[in-house]
């Protein structure tokens, strides 16, 4: 039940029962008309729910303990992966992650944050909550891809930048928006895939990409339901009605025009099948680096401009 969230606990129960029949007699069930029922059943339901969650659902679906980070998908969908270290100024920041990785027969730079699965992990990747010169990292990955004119793939699962005084003190603003300037002007194909959370200027400084996909389950924008209700409504309580205020699922941003493809997800969340999860990934990443890379340097920042310039809706 540990797995669950409070609006699937019918789900939940059906499922423990199910499992529950099958183990009595496991060698020859004599619950199998039961069993089928219960499946078919609980299929129906899981399909009503997670085609209809609201955006605070859809949130803590994104923020799943058991959903898969970045270390998982270097191991399920890549090959070759070698990790690059440090900003080469102040430290290597494990909240970010990068290196040269290979995807089907093509050779990317891989960059990403990196959450962590258990308390001591989440310390030590501080909670995918990078630092100024995680950043700097990630900028210096993508000048070495630029080199050998190799494509970027970012992807991005934080709540948002680190907020502490330490960020401050090393510059954390300056070194988002160098990031935002760096990769508008890179000259290789970029990539950016929110896999989980994509929060504030924590996510935009790796998100700046020609392509830019979210997982269905996944979540973008400019602050956390959780902070928009402390400072709207003084009351963190609030945190529903801000997420559905904020719309930030991959549903609503496509029809914004802000990213440009949902990644399905297995019936429930990415945690369920990592597998069937890395498999979908694979083949959109492949199909958009295939598209991207048809493009010359001059047709591919063009594109890259006018896809920003675009942005926004306006009236008057």
């Amino acid at each position: 039940m540990n797995d669950y969230f409070d609006f699937e606990k019918s789900i939940a129960e059906m499922e423990k029962m199910i499992e529950k029949l099958k183990s009595i007699s496991p060698d020859q069930n004599h619950y199998n008309d039961e069993i089928a029922e219960l499946e078919k059943k609980c299929a129906l339901q899981k399909q009503e729910l997670y085609g209809n969650l609201t955006a605070w659902q859809t949130v803590q679906i994104a923020r799943h303990p058991k959903r898969p980070v970045l270390l998982d998908y270097i191991s399920l969908v890549f090959s070759d992966f070698v990790e690059l270290h440090g900003d080469r100024s102040f430290g290597d920041d494990q909240a970010l992650i990068g290196g040269f990785a290979t995807i089907g027969k093509r050779r990317v730079m891989l960059i990403g944050h990196n959450k962590g699965k258990n308390v001591d992990e989440n310390i030590k990747r501080n909670f995918g909550q990078a630092k100024p010169e995680g950043y700097r990292k990630a900028l210096r990955l993508m000048r070495l891809a630029e080199k050998y004119n190799l494509p970027v793939l970012c992807f991005i699962d934080t709540q948002g930048a680190y907020p502490g005084i330490e960020g401050e003190e090393r510059g954390q603003p300056e070194a988002i928006a160098t990031n935002l300037t760096e990769m508008a002007r890179l000259e290789v194909p970029i990539i950016a895939l929110i896999t989980g959370e994509g929060g504030s200027g924590g996510a935009l400084a790796i998100g700046v990409g020609d392509s830019v996909l979210m997982m269905s389950h996944s979540v973008y924008s400019v602050i956390s339901p959780e902070g928009c209700a402390s400072i709207l409504w003084r009351d963190a309580s609030f945190s529903p009605q801000a997420a559905e205020a904020l719309k930030p699922t991959a549903q609503s941003l496509l029809a914004l025009k802000v990213i440009d493809e949902i990644i399905p997800e297995p019936l429930g969340g990415a945690h369920r099948n990592y597998e069937q999860t890395s498999q979908e990934i694979k083949r959109v990443l492949l199909k958009h680096l295939k598209r991207l890379s048809a493009f010359s340097t001059s047709k591919l920042l063009k594109l890259r401009f006018e896809k920003y310039s675009a942005m926004g809706l306006f009236s008057d």
